[in-house]
């Protein structure tokens, strides 16, 4: 590949750079020739590129090619760029500065001249020259002019000069009167791009600044660069650093006039070699840190209680027994355990004492409804009335409307109570037996007491006496039946006619319970 040529002259800003070469040739010949020197072709997408293209061309005549070339087969006037193409592949411009033509068909290229208008030509006759554009991520500036030192620069693409405005990295500036050549590089600390050379240390004063990022001075004829408090040279002996740049602190630096000091976070110490940290052990250095247990962690501690206790906002309480308990409603910590309890309007089911059911004391109490159901619930022994309008109130039962009791019967809300006639007793809930002789006089003829159920359980079905005991009634009845039989008769005959056949019915309340009952007949009148 022959060699890039070297332009005729260049100009740069903050990031592009652009050359000038005078050199017939045709488009794609010029284009490659700004390739192999790492551009291409410029573009002149603003006005900044436009006064760059005025410096180069100086009042030069002459047509120089842009990097414009029309990819269809006609021109389109109406458009910006009129259908063309730059060599970057795109059409974004903000700027364009046409000389007046038609509509132009066949392979179109375009050239400028120093009246700075685009002119359409064919691509393939030879314009006077090409421009050449080339993009770096930054630049350096020129150096400030020093009296008696002439400058020459040099720049990656070739171009050479002593009045450039910046320079791209990797440009070169030589000072002959000193024999001092410089570089526009990164900086090592700080990455930005910066005029140096590669030994350390200030070059005269006089011309910028020695290279030093603080003052330059020179003393004995040595220029030497210092930087201000807090500050320290670098490794390059011109820039300025912080102490702590590179310091081997593992946790902290903290700077302390010209030199740093390590530190370390809290729960570690500084250890002996002045730079790493060592972990404390908390629960040593401070005695009683916690209210029972203190683990020693990195960097820190933790506390933790002992079993049985848990934390709770930074102290130990007891383990409520309650957090596992089966309890519907409430629960209360008990020495050793835990106890259910009920809200108002409940009771504790005492088959299965962690539920709660529904319990009223009263003849009449509030339903409890569901609001997204508007089904109502009432306790045991109680209904709904349906005559309340609201159907939201619970009645007592009266269950002595049922005659569970052989005798009498007493109501209670949400239960009953069987008693006895006198002479009797109970012999179970709702059954009566004759009392003993032999029994304790004065005993209660209702034993059993009031039968109140608790609120789960529902009023109890009727009983069948046992087999013996309807035989012991039995022949009692049939005893005192014969008795009144024999005492009847006697009467009868010296009253009445011969009295007639003893009839008897069957009774009981519906039909649970059997006995007989004598029928005696009427006396003749």
């Amino acid at each position: 590949e022959p060699e890039p040529p070297a332009p005729s002259g260049a100009q740069c800003v903050e990031h592009d750079c652009f050359g000038i070469f005078w050199a017939a040739r045709p488009f794609a010949e010029a284009s490659a020739a700004c390739e192999r020197g790492g551009g291409h072709l410029m573009t002149v997408r603003s006005t900044v590129a436009e006064d760059a293209i005025a410096l180069l061309l100086q009042n030069r005549s002459g047509r120089l090619w842009l990097g414009l070339s029309l990819p269809s087969p006609c021109t389109e006037p109406a458009q910006r760029l009129r259908g063309f193409q730059w060599v970057t592949g795109d059409s974004h411009t903000d700027y364009s500065n046409w000389a007046p033509s038609g509509r132009r068909c066949g392979e179109r290229c375009v050239t400028v001249s120093r009246e700075l208008r685009w002119e359409q030509g064919r691509c393939e006759e030879p314009a006077d020259g090409f421009l050449c554009e080339y993009n770096y991520r930054g630049s350096c500036p020129s150096l400030p002019p020093a009296e008696g030192l002439p400058l020459s620069y040099a720049t990656p693409f070739g171009a050479r000069g002593g009045d450039f405005l910046a320079l791209p990295p990797g440009s070169t500036a030589a000072v002959p009167a000193l024999g001092l050549e410089l570089r526009c590089d990164e900086d090592g600390d700080s990455g930005k791009l910066r005029w140096g050379r590669a030994t350390p240390g200030a070059w005269p004063c006089r011309l910028a600044n020695g290279g030093c990022e603080g003052a330059c001075g020179e003393e004995g004829g040595r220029p030497r660069c210092a930087c201000p408090d807090g500050k320290v040279l670098g490794p390059d002996g011109r820039g300025c650093g912080s102490p702590c740049a590179g310091a081997p602190c593992q946790h902290h630096c903290v700077v302390a006039g010209s030199t740093f000091l390590c530190m370390c976070e809290s729960g570690y110490r500084l250890a002996a070699d002045g730079s790493s940290c060592e972990d404390d052990d908390d629960c040593a250095v401070v005695p009683r840190l916690c209210e029972q247990v203190c683990v020693n962690t990195e960097g820190g501690f933790e506390c933790r209680c002992h079993r049985g206790y848990e934390m709770v906002e930074g102290h130990c309480r007891p383990v409520s027994h309650c957090y596992e308990a089966p309890c519907e409603q409430r629960c209360e910590d008990v020495p050793d355990g835990y106890r259910c309890s009920c809200f108002p309007g409940y009771a504790v089911d005492p088959r299965v004492p962690a539920r709660c059911l529904l319990h009223c004391n009263r003849s009449q109490c509030p339903a409890e409804c569901d609001p997204h159901t508007r089904s109502c619930e009432c306790p045991e022994g109680f209904l709904l009335d349906d005559d309340a309008g609201s159907g939201q109130v619970c009645v007592d039962i009266d269950e002595c409307d049922m005659n569970y009791c052989q005798h009498n019967c007493t109501n209670r809300p949400g239960g009953y109570e069987c008693r006895c006639h006198a002479g009797y007793r109970l012999l179970d809930q709702h059954h009566c037996v004759k009392t003993l002789e032999e029994d304790v006089e004065g005993a209660y003829s209702g034993d059993f007491g009031p039968q109140t159920p608790v609120p789960s359980r529902t009023p109890p079905k009727v009983e069948h006496l046992h087999p013996g005991a309807l035989v012991g009634i039995a022949v009692g009845v049939l005893s005192a039946a014969l008795a009144l039989l024999a005492l009847g008769y006697h009467v009868a005959k010296k009253r009445c006619r011969p009295p007639a056949t003893m009839d008897y019915k069957c009774s009981g309340p519906h039909e649970k319970e059997m006995g007989l009952q004598p029928v005696t007949s009427a006396c003749a009148t």
